[in-house]
């Protein structure tokens, strides 16, 4: 399936980020760098031309706080999507990640192991998440700018390259980041 050019936003920090909570439904607001790396999203997004672009994002506080500050002289109007939401973690909403575990390995990286928001108990699951994101990616009708979350930013990026989720904790993550995508092609724009 052929997909328009996206630029994929992730919130910046917030203060469950920095005491490594698992957030999911839940929110907390930004840290001061956090600010900082939505002030920095904008300006890499000010030297682009985005004309015809539209612009979307979560629902969800941080998200939108980003959006508000990262977007704030481009875009004339921003849409909210549920679909953009972050992945539901259940139980762990609002734990520090010290306190939880998985069975089997888990590889660490810059959002925490993945396999933690794949066997969260009460959680949505990667196979719910891949369908909403599928979904939202197969109702978008032209370019966008996302801003979204750390999980739901990789299972986007891994149906747009076409690869499995099995590859979600191969994909570059953190809070902050801008990702264009184009034809396949993933570029971490800095």
């Amino acid at each position: 399936m052929s997909y328009p050019e996206l630029y994929i936003l992730r919130h910046g920090e917030t203060e469950w980020n920095a005491e490594n909570r698992m957030q999911g439904g839940l929110n907390s607001p930004l840290t001061a760098k956090g600010e900082g790396d939505a002030r920095r999203q904008g300006e890499i997004l000010a030297g682009l031309d985005l004309d015809g672009f539209q612009f979307l994002c979560s629902p969800q506080g941080r998200a939108f706080q980003t959006a508000g500050i990262a977007l704030t002289r481009i875009a004339d109007r921003i849409t909210t999507d549920d679909r953009l939401r972050e992945i539901g973690v259940g139980e762990w909403q609002g734990r520090l990640r010290s306190e939880l575990s998985v069975d089997g390995p888990v590889r660490d990286g810059p959002d925490g192991p993945i396999a933690m928001y794949e066997h969260a108990p009460g959680g949505e699951g990667f196979a719910a998440l891949e369908a909403r994101c599928r979904d939202f990616l197969g109702d978008l009708k032209g370019p966008s700018v996302l801003v979204t979350h750390g999980i739901t930013s990789r299972m986007l990026r891994s149906i747009l390259l076409g690869q499995g989720r099995d590859t979600l904790g191969q994909l570059p993550g953190g809070q902050g980041n801008v990702f264009h995508l184009r034809d396949g092609v993933q570029i971490e724009l800095t």
